[in-house]
């Protein structure tokens, strides 16, 4: 445990929640200019990667609840972002579109995520950027490996 501590290990929690915050609040100011927040944002981004996606997919994909989902997609309606459809095999189903508005702005958000990237990775030579990003994705495949992450990660840690 000495090294743990003397590494700073014991604390790559906090570590990694105190960088996404910083970085969404970060990204958040610097996107402002568009009237999004940081959660329409990401919502506009996963529909860029995955478009037509079903409303309740996206919910878990953005892991918050169907509700705010919806309210968030409401606003978004409102404001020429997204169009919702129903689904052609089931009208149960919303589905989930970007907008020509979206497509048209999403070369600048990716304009500004990398300008919030490089404030963040300045001071890292480019062997330590490779590092750092290879060992979240690794973090993030450790953790998340199969549908039942979260029993798997209580399992891993008995052992």
């Amino acid at each position: 445990m000495a090294l743990m501590k003397s590494e700073g290990i014991d604390r790559l929690g906090f570590l990694i929640h105190d960088a996404a915050r910083l970085m969404r609040r970060c990204f958040e100011q610097r996107g402002s200019e568009y009237g999004l927040s940081a959660a329409q944002w990401r919502l506009l981004v996963r529909l860029i990667k995955e478009e037509g996606v079903a409303q309740a997919r996206l919910a878990e994909l953005l892991e918050i609840e169907p509700i705010s989902v919806s309210r968030l997609l409401d606003r978004m309606e409102e404001g020429g972002w997204v169009e919702r459809r129903q689904d052609a095999a089931d009208r149960r189903v919303r589905t989930v579109f970007p907008t020509d508005k979206t497509r048209a702005v999403f070369a600048e958000v990716k304009a500004v995520a990398g300008e919030v990237y490089e404030k963040a990775l300045a001071g890292l030579s480019t062997e330590e950027r490779l590092a750092t990003v290879h060992g979240l994705r690794t973090i993030v495949e450790n953790l998340s490996a199969g549908d039942a992450a979260e029993s798997n990660c209580f399992r891993e840690m008995k052992k």
